[in-house]
C-alpha cells in the first residue's frame, strides 16, 4: 500500500511538472487551470486522501479556476498584443497591380511586399492596375477590397 501511494504522488508531481512546463512552452494560458487542480491533488495525496478523493480535488479545482479565473486573465493579461500580418491589412489603402475582375477570377495587389491575389466586394466592380483599394476583409488567402474613397 505504502508503494502504490508513493507512485500516485510521483504521478501527481510529474503530471503537475508537465503541465507547468506545457504551460511554460505555449505562454497562452492553456494548461495552468490544470496545474492547479494537479496541485490540490498532490497535497491530498500527502495529507493520506483516497485516490478517489484526489480526482475529485483534481477536475473540482481545475474547473473551478478555469470558470473563476479565466475571464479574468483574458480580459487583463497581454492586452497590448500586436496585430498579426493580416490584422494590420484589414482597413489599409493598396495599390492595384492587376486588374480585379470577380467574374473572371483575377486580381492582385503587393502589401508590404507580399504579393495577394485580390477579389472585389462586389462581383460589378472592377479595379483597374494603379487603381487604390482599401482592404475590407480577408478569406483565405485573398484580400477582398472595395473602391478607394478619400475620406
Amino acid at each position: 500500500m505504502v508503494i502504490q501511494d508513493s507512485y500516485i504522488t510521483i504521478a501527481w508531481l510529474v503530471f503537475l511538472i508537465i503541465l507547468l512546463i506545457v504551460e511554460i512552452i505555449t505562454v497562452g494560458l492553456t494548461s495552468i487551470w490544470a496545474a492547479g487542480g494537479a496541485l490540490a491533488a498532490l497535497i491530498l495525496n500527502i495529507l493520506g486522501l483516497s485516490l478517489m478523493w484526489q480526482v475529485a480535488a483534481f477536475f473540482a479545482v481545475t474547473f473551478v479556476l478555469l470558470i473563476f479565473t479565466r475571464p479574468f486573465a483574458v480580459r487583463f493579461i497581454n492586452t497590448q498584443r500586436e496585430k498579426t500580418n493580416y490584422e494590420g491589412i484589414i482597413g489599409k489603402t493598396i495599390r492595384i497591380t492587376e486588374r480585379v475582375d470577380n467574374i473572371r477570377q483575377t486580381g492582385m495587389a503587393n502589401v508590404n511586399g507580399q504579393e495577394w491575389t485580390v477579389r472585389a466586394e462586389r462581383d460589378d466592380l472592377i479595379l483597374e492596375p494603379e487603381m487604390l483599394a482599401k482592404v475590407v476583409n480577408i478569406s483565405g488567402v485573398k484580400l477582398i477590397v472595395k473602391e478607394y474613397e478619400e475620406e
